[in-house]
């Protein structure tokens, strides 16, 4: 499955890119291509380059993520604590509603 922009398959949001982005730094530092990596090999799902790189700005951008300094021409990015707290969110509330969908349609 690939997550170009808002497409999707008209379900655009249910990958939303930053809570991709925010899992795969969990674990720590990485830069935009072992970022993309992680993230198809742990969800199938793989962020072009555009999602990806408007993704990691916005992150940034509302101190989720910060730039990590560097010696490589690579720029790594880490999660911040406040990053850390809108994942853990974001996943407790996409566990209350995979339990409910299991529920109905009887696969839980």
């Amino acid at each position: 499955m690939a997550i170009q922009g808002r497409g999707g398959g008209g379900l655009a949001r249910f990958g939303e890119p930053g809570l991709l982005v925010l899992l795969s730094l969990s674990d720590g530092p990485k830069h935009g291509y072992a970022i993309t990596a992680d993230v198809e090999e742990q969800t199938g799902i793989r962020l072009g380059p555009g999602t990806l790189y408007g993704s990691l700005t916005k992150l940034v951008d509302r101190g989720l993520i910060t730039a990590v300094d560097s010696e490589d021409r690579r720029r790594p990015y880490e999660i911040t604590e406040a990053g850390r707290a809108a994942l853990a969110e974001h996943l407790a509330t996409w566990s209350r509603i995979t339990r409910v969908g299991a529920l109905r349609l009887g696969t839980a």
